[in-house]
Parts: structure tokens; C-alpha cells; sequence
């Protein structure tokens, strides 16, 4: 594909590409496992790929089925092998889901809200020059490598201090990109409807990247990896490789292993999702390196990710698996749910909360297993507290020392929106886009 000068037009070719080589045989709706829990048992599969094709032409919003059908794709990725075209019907519907935002769908002011969170939810959680060291941009040099933040990791930060002790083991030349200043453009591109805004923030986050010269820039968050991997893949030319940093520990297993010498005697289940399994994998690989670490299982949920952008979309498949999640891990008596992403780690601290176990990110064990002390979550004593004046007034003082005097009344009625209900109390309403659902 062309290196082409805007992402409108870039987007206007991959679905042209798509509307040619789709069959709308429906075989992807067929395997859906959506399908069943968005009262779309009854729709024929070839009318809906059809609607989601006439929305790629760009002229009309997506219908009926088809918009309940793309609005709540969780992007598991099991529609890709399935289809006999070789189309990947995922990017075809984040496609679809991009254009009809113009129609109507849009979410305007979603990257203002998210961005004012993540600034004030790391303030919340970190001292002033371990803020800096997350949203401040490093001054240009040649580097091995970019740890790529994405924003909303941010918002779990001790998660990225982690990681970057486990870089910092390995003796790796980095530094660090992330931030709202850093987006990789899905905000604007797919939830705003804004391509033109969505490009420009995709360019010139890819530039900051190139800047530094790396051979690498590693990868953190699941929608960025989505975004620039796959759904925009090809846009801009890339001088490094694009990649999850999983991927870049696991080619580093052999060392990263001789590091690895303090036993971490725990129990633990692996929580992943279906729609990035090789990540999933690559965290086992990671898990099994640790000695003493007893890996039991692993619980597979639908998407690719925990909350708006993922496993959220479809609310009532959701709640069916991580019911068996939680059933799993009381069953099996381990000391600890191990989470891979940020989104994720947060749903399931508050279910840990709420039923009695533990919930460590894997990075905190690989942390443990180099000799170190892992940075802890700071938002869990606070969702134990479950109310917003009690932890507005916790937070206040923290909030000061980061240069924000907010009275505590103020903060108190901010509070539930910098939160995200779905993440800091365990539900599924979010930032996001509101899901369809087949009565509207």
C-alpha cells in the first residue's frame, strides 16, 4: 500500500481493498462468539457483513444488525482464520467502527477527558519527578530502544516502573514515550471520528519514536499495539521494529533467566484474552523463567483486552467468563491472578477486593525474581475506602505536592470520571464509546 498523505485517504484505500476481496459470505459472523449474546442469533451473517461493506463505502452509517454486530466486536480475532478471503474481518470492522463515528457515533471530547485523567491520576499516585519521568518528553538522543507507554497505562503506573526495572536488569539503552502527548491516534481516529486530527497525532507520535534512532520501540499498551500494528499498519514507514515488549523479553529470555535467581514461591493463574495470544504466551514463557513460581493454569477470556475498548463491548459475554474466571480462581486455591495488561489489572485488583484473592501483575513477579522490591498499586487501599469524599480527601494532599490545589469538593465530583467506574469499582461503563445493542 501507498505511503499515502493523509490517514483519510489511507483508510479510503484499506477499505476499498477490503470492499474487493469480501466475499459477505458471513462465515465471520458465523464463528462469532458475539453473536449469541447480542440478540443476533436470528440475523442472516450475509446481510450484516453486508451492512458492515456498505458503511465502508464511507456514504452511510452502519444499520441495524450490522451496527449492534461491529459496536460489539471485542476484537478476538477468531473471525480472522475463519474467513476464506484472507480478509481480516477485525480491521475491516475497526474500519467500519471509524467511519460510521462520522455518522453520528462519535464520542467528541473523549481524548480531553482521558487526557485530563491520566495527568491527574499519575499526580495522584507519584512523586513529581516520577510524573516527569512518565509524560515529560527526554531530550533527543540515539537510543536501543523506546519503552512506548502508550496513555492509559499511565494510569497505573506502578506497572511502567516495573517494567522498566526489568529493562534496567537487562542493561537496555531506553527511553521512555508516553503520555497523552504520545498517542498513537486510535482516540481521535476511531471513537472522535476525526481522521484528519487521528493522523497527525499517529505522525507525529511516530516521529518521536524515529527520533531517538532506535533499533526498537517496545510496545506496552494491547489498543496501541491494535492500532499501529494492524489497523493503520503500513501508514507511515517505520526505520525500528514495532513489537510488545513481551515479545522483546522473551528473545532476551536466556539472560533475562541468569538474572532471575530469588525464589518467588507462589501459586498463580495467568489471566489473558484470546484476541493477542502470543502475548499471553509470551508472559508464560516469562512466568515459567521464575524460580519457585508454580504457574497453574490459565484463564482465557474473550477480546483482546479487559475494558471499552475490549472484553467490555460485548457486556454479556463478558460477565459469563470472568464469572468462570472468578469460579477458577477460587477453585484452585492459588496465592495470586496474575494480570498481563494495565485495563486488566484494574478490573481484576477490584474483583480481588470483592472476593478475597490476590491480584499481582506479571511484571511485579519478575521484579521480585531479579532481587528488587516491586512498585505496589497505589489505588488499591483506595478502592477499599468505596467512597469518594473519604478518598478525595486522601488524595488531596498528594495532589498538592504535584502542584494541583483542588478543593476537596471539586476533586470529590471528579473523582468517578477520572476513575472510570468499569476499572476502579469493577463495572463496565467507561470512557468509551456507549455499546449498542440490538434495541438500540
Amino acid at each position: 500500500m501507498a505511503n499515502l498523505h493523509v490517514l483519510e485517504d489511507f483508510v479510503r484505500e484499506a477499505a476499498d481493498e477490503i470492499i474487493d476481496a469480501c466475499t459477505q459470505c458471513g462465515r465471520c459472523v458465523e464463528v462469532c462468539p458475539v453473536v449469541p449474546f447480542a440478540d443476533l442469533s436470528h440475523a442472516d451473517p450475509k446481510q450484516i457483513v453486508a451492512g458492515v461493506i456498505e458503511a465502508l463505502r464511507g456514504d452511510a452509517p452502519l444499520s441495524a444488525a450490522s451496527a449492534v454486530w461491529a459496536h460489539q466486536c471485542n476484537g478476538c480475532g477468531v473471525c480472522i482464520p475463519a474467513c476464506p478471503e484472507q480478509v481480516n474481518p477485525r480491521r475491516m470492522i475497526m474500519l467500519a467502527n471509524t467511519l460510521d463515528a462520522r455518522h453520528g457515533g462519535a464520542t467528541p471530547q473523549l481524548f480531553r477527558k482521558m487526557a485530563r485523567a491520566i495527568r491527574m491520576m499519575a499526580a495522584m499516585q507519584l512523586l513529581p519527578e516520577d510524573v516527569a519521568r512518565l509524560l515529560r518528553p527526554a531530550p533527543a538522543r540515539d537510543v536501543d530502544a523506546v519503552f512506548y507507554l502508550g496513555c492509559n497505562a499511565i494510569r497505573t503506573p506502578h506497572i511502567l516502573f516495573n517494567a522498566m526495572y526489568v529493562l534496567d536488569a537487562l542493561d537496555v539503552d531506553y527511553e521512555v514515550v508516553g503520555g497523552p502527548s504520545a498517542c498513537c491516534g486510535i482516540i481521535h481516529s476511531k471513537w472522535e471520528g476525526e481522521l484528519r486530527t487521528g493522523g497527525r497525532v499517529t505522525e507525529v507520535t511516530l516521529q518521536r519514536f524515529g527520533d531517538f534512532q532506535p533499533k526498537k520501540v517496545l510496545n506496552w499498551c494491547p489498543s496501541c499495539e491494535l492500532h499501529l500494528g494492524e489497523t493503520v499498519k503500513g501508514y507511515r514507514q517505520m526505520s525500528f521494529d514495532f513489537d510488545h515488549i513481551t515479545k522483546y523479553l522473551v528473545e532476551r529470555e536466556e539472560e533475562l533467566k541468569a538474572r532471575l535467581t530469588t525464589p518467588v514461591p507462589l501459586r498463580v493463574l495467568l489471566h489473558v484474552h484470546e484476541g493477542m495470544a502470543e502475548l499471553g504466551d509470551n508472559v508464560k514463557r516469562l512466568l515459567r523463567a521464575i524460580p519457585g513460581l508454580t504457574l497453574v493454569d490459565t484463564v482465557v477470556e474473550a477480546g483482546y483486552t479487559c475494558g471499552g475498548s475490549g472484553a467490555d463491548r460485548s457486556p454479556a459475554l463478558k460477565a459469563k467468563l470472568r464469572n468462570e474466571t472468578l469460579r477458577r480462581v477460587q477453585e484452585s486455591g492459588v496465592d495470586a491472578l496474575v494480570s498481563l495488561y494495565h485495563g486488566c489489572h484494574m478490573q481484576l485488583a477490584v474483583a480481588g477486593q470483592q472476593h478475597g484473592f490476590a491480584v499481582m501483575n506479571f511484571t511485579d513477579l519478575l521484579v521480585r525474581a531479579l532481587g528488587g522490591t516491586a512498585r505496589e498499586d497505589a489505588l488499591e487501599p483506595l478502592r477499599a475506602l468505596d467512597d469518594w469524599p473519604a478518598i478525595a480527601s486522601q488524595l488531596a494532599p498528594q495532589l498538592q505536592a504535584s502542584g494541583i490545589d483542588m478543593a476537596p469538593e471539586t476533586l470529590t465530583d471528579l473523582l468517578p470520571e477520572l476513575f472510570s467506574l468499569a476499572e476502579f469499582r469493577g463495572g463496565l461503563k467507561s470512557f468509551e464509546a456507549p455499546v449498542r445493542t440490538a434495541a438500540g
